[in-house]
């Protein structure tokens, strides 16, 4: 196992996506942001936008996102439920007959849910949604991809929270879900499966990385009641404001368009990058310090992860 070394890429914590972009001519890139119209992804679709790229953004909410992105040159908007895998299919076919090479692939969609829930062939939803629909796409959209391309997916430090748990990956035993478990093993899904990734894409110049984008409140924790939220240390104060540490949702998009387009990161494919660099191994359990565990960094489970979404998805594990 290679151990992770910071590349002082001179951004940070505070740095923001028009940060990391500035100067950036993006003109003529291709870009697909899932979930590019609401908080993170939203942020990294404007600035990607804004420095010269074409976004396609597939939504769940197409009608919103439309509305959201109206003001956004160069951004575009398809129906995609990452959920149903029929309709993933669906999506990443009308990328390939439009025959323009996809350079920037952002996995940036995501959901927290409360209780267990299921799609498809009874797959829980955060892995679902988070890693096989995202592991679907990225595979049917492989023979598009740019000479050069690359694919990021969105994981957070909720890893800290589990390992795959292979024996029981979808909570189907009576009384096993837990919701921060379920996340957090879909956010090491991510890494892991950009640590694969990674090494099949190599032989084109491409490349494929894992984020963790920091502590930022967005719409996604809107099913994270308040209380929750206090009692968690995500706000304080009287007026809930967010709590030391956290990001704003500019600073949280930063991370992801970094690796998306920093040349620091040839020769580093398949890293977790966090604050706009490599992180460091983690030296505690403390999230918001962050780091990477060393689960998220074993090529043999990212294999096995490779070969078992394979099977589960029936896309195949070859690009």
């Amino acid at each position: 196992m290679d151990t992770p070394t910071p590349l002082r890429s001179g951004f940070g914590h505070d740095s923001t996506a028009d940060d990391v972009l500035a100067g950036s001519d993006l003109g003529g890139r291709f870009a697909v942001v899932t979930g590019g119209y609401s908080g993170l992804g939203l942020e990294m679709t404007r600035s990607l936008a804004r420095a010269g790229a074409e976004v396609l953004v597939p939504a769940r909410r197409p009608d919103r996102a439309g509305e959201v992105l109206a003001d956004v040159p160069r951004a575009s908007v398809a129906a995609l439920d990452l959920s149903d895998q029929a309709d993933v299919r669906r999506l990443a076919g009308d990328v390939r007959a439009a025959g323009r090479p996809v350079d920037l692939v952002v996995n940036a969609a995501g959901i927290m849910r409360g209780p267990r829930t299921t799609v498809g062939p009874g797959w829980e939803a955060h892995l679902a949604v988070h890693h096989l629909g995202h592991f679907t796409l990225t595979v049917l959209l492989a023979p598009v991809l740019a000479e050069g391309a690359r694919v990021v997916g969105l994981s957070s430090a909720g890893h800290f929270l589990s390992d795959m748990r292979w024996e029981d990956p979808h909570f189907a035993r009576p009384g096993a879900y837990d919701r921060w478990t379920a996340y957090g093993q879909s956010k090491t899904a991510v890494s892991l499966a950009a640590l694969h990734l990674d090494g099949l894409l190599a032989p084109r110049g491409a490349h494929a990385f894992s984020v963790h984008p920091g502590s930022i409140l967005t719409p996604l924790q809107r099913e994270v009641p308040l209380r929750t939220r206090r009692e968690l240390g995500w706000v304080v104060g009287e007026d809930d404001r967010p709590a030391p540490g956290f990001k704003t949702p500019e600073q949280g998009a930063a991370t992801a368009v970094w690796a998306a387009t920093s040349p620091l990161l040839e020769g580093h494919g398949g890293a977790y990058c966090q604050d706009c660099d490599i992180a460091a191994p983690a030296d505690s359990d403390d999230m918001l310090a962050g780091g990477v565990k060393p689960w998220v960094l074993d090529r043999g489970a990212a294999e096995r992860l490779w070969w078992w979404s394979a099977g589960a998805t029936g896309v195949g594990a070859v690009l």
